[in-house]
């Protein structure tokens, strides 16, 4: 299997004129690494010829061990430099961290979603960047669940939020490169992406000759990025999503489900590359903690056709159907948002949730998302680097 080459190992070669004579932030994590697992952080410190001056971080911390949502990080230190959380009391670097730089990097790993905040981090920064002149560099990183699918509605403008800020549908098929590049269409930083190498839009992560490592506390596997565009949605209900298990966002459930039942029913929808296997769990934090739940566990049998979206879509909507009154929507706030339906927040419309209160097919539902699915699909064509 070749390895492809990362924007982190190509900055240190053919690319590293964009940072040589600059004082240099990076925004990273304990995910970002090169194909040999070495931190970028560490790379670009001890590097003789690259002159760092801060490290930024964002959701869930530097150190990816902040395991809830809403859950800020403080500021800290990375050796003997100041380290800024984007997820504290700002989530866009102020001019004070910033005053000592030239050029702030981004080599976050994100995974394919609209509502990951990563890549929100990411424009925020870039916004800061363009009111104060400085240079935007984006290290570039594959989408984990690849670059040719694409998959449900678009962003409604009046939706906008920390995990949605541009009109991009749930599973958008994009690197961070490329989504820096349509964002910055909106922005108007001085911008400079450095490409991977080799990445083919067609691939999964596990294919691509490098490791995993979890970008967050709850996204433990490449599994757990393929089902995450569909089973994120279960955030915004009182459903548990499978945070506190071993395996979130595979596993969906609660007390008052009926494990066998679920899964039969769900199954009979006949919906493409998944089974769901009954399970019994019990969450050790959030939802439902420390009690047993019934639910189903999401094999995805064949990634090329497996649909998160509709999927995570079919599944709340059966619960829904089959519990009535038991079900119930998440109560804000979520994501900073204090005044609307976490659902909706997620879903970025109001659209979806009144489709399954009203009890719209699953067809129905999927032919509302067409044809913003045709016009992103359109749309990004200027954007794509790969």
């Amino acid at each position: 299997m070749k390895k492809i080459r990362l924007g982190i190992e190509r900055v240190f070669n053919e690319e590293k004129k964009v940072l040589r004579g600059s004082r240099v932030g990076i925004i990273c994590n304990q995910a970002s690494v090169d194909s040999n697992y070495r931190y970028s952080a560490d790379l670009f410190y001890f590097d003789d010829e690259i002159d760092l001056r801060a490290v930024f971080s964002p959701q869930h911390g530097f150190y990816s061990d902040v395991q809830d949502n809403m859950i800020e990080s403080a500021h800290g230190r990375f050796r003997d430099l100041p380290l800024f959380s984007l997820y504290s009391e700002t989530r866009e670097p102020t001019d004070e961290m910033l005053a000592d730089i030239d050029v702030l990097v981004f080599d976050l790993q994100d995974v394919g979603c609209r509502v990951y905040t990563f890549i929100y981090t990411m424009a925020n920064a870039m916004k800061a960047c363009a009111r104060l002149g400085k240079r935007f560099v984006v290290l570039d990183r594959p989408n984990p669940i690849g670059g040719v699918a694409v998959e449900g509605n678009l962003l409604e403008p009046g939706h906008e939020s920390f995990v949605g800020m541009y009109e991009i549908p749930m599973r958008h098929g994009m690197t961070v490169g490329e989504l820096a590049l349509l964002f910055n269409q909106h922005i108007g930083c001085e911008l400079y992406v450095v490409k991977l190498e080799g990445w083919q839009r067609d691939s999964f992560y596990d294919e691509l000759g490098i490791g995993w490592v979890m970008p967050s506390p709850n996204m433990p596997s490449i599994d757990t990025a393929i089902v995450y565009p569909g089973t994120v949605f279960f955030e915004g209900t009182k459903v548990s999503e499978g945070r506190g298990t071993t395996r979130p966002f595979e596993i969906v459930g609660a007390p008052y489900i009926d494990a066998e039942l679920l899964a039969n029913e769900i199954n009979k929808e006949g919906l493409d590359g998944v089974y769901f296997r009954p399970i019994w769990f019990i969450p050790t934090f959030q939802k439902h903690a420390n009690k047993v739940c019934g639910g189903v566990f999401l094999h995805v049998t064949d990634r090329k056709v497996f649909r998160p979206v509709l999927t995570g879509v079919a599944l709340l909507k059966k619960i829904r159907e089959l519990y009535g009154e038991k079900f119930q929507w998440q109560d804000p706030p979520y994501e900073y948002v204090f005044d609307r339906n976490p659902f909706d927040v997620i879903a970025g419309t109001f659209r979806l949730r009144e489709a399954i209160e009203t009890e719209a097919s699953i067809s129905e539902i999927a032919s509302l998302w067409k044809v913003d699915e045709l016009k992103f699909i359109e749309f990004r064509k200027e954007y794509l680097i790969y």
